[in-house]
């Protein structure tokens, strides 16, 4: 058991939280990371092979995918309009569309709530929500609770977590 040194509440050994008030269990020197080989997935910049394509746009009504650079994994944007992205945090009472904790958001500096991708029509937009970590179109810092303008391939990043945005043009 650990227990918080905030709350003195008792929580199951490897947690990184705190269950009851959400206070970080661990110190950085603590964390151990390795580094992961991504070139299998091609250069950063590069749009992903046209077989690939389709498979992102899997489902009638997608009109977009997001192409997580570090995994490959595609997740399409369909049936809505307007996604909020982010990471679940336990405890938190509001959760992102698009969570992206399974992909180490955390380890990323992907904020609860990050960003919001908005499709208004053939306009795609991104919008910074305030994140701790910034958002990044193509390499350059966003300003938060600012509207831009996503073409297909662009670079967004949350943080440290990549993806390519692919839209689907009718």
């Amino acid at each position: 058991m650990i227990t918080c040194s905030t709350c003195k509440h008792s929580n199951l050994d490897g947690a990184m939280f705190c269950a009851e008030c959400g206070a970080q269990l661990i110190g950085k020197e603590d964390l151990i990371t390795q580094n992961i080989s991504t070139k299998q997935f091609g250069e950063i910049n590069k749009e992903i092979p046209s077989r690939d394509i389709v498979q992102a746009f899997e489902g009638s009504d997608a009109w977009g995918s997001l192409h997580l650079l570090d995994t490959g994994q595609m997740l399409p944007l369909s049936a809505r309009n307007e996604f909020t992205m982010g990471r679940i945090s336990e405890g938190q009472p509001i959760m992102p569309d698009i969570d992206f904790s399974p992909y180490q958001a955390y380890a990323a500096g992907v904020s609860r709530l990050h960003g919001v991708i908005k499709r208004e029509g053939t306009r795609i937009t991104f919008m910074d929500l305030g994140s701790a970590n910034g958002s990044y179109i193509n390499g350059k810092r966003l300003a938060s609770n600012v509207e831009q303008v996503l073409s297909h391939g662009d670079i967004v990043a949350l943080g440290k977590l990549k993806m390519q945005i692919l839209i689907k043009h009718a």
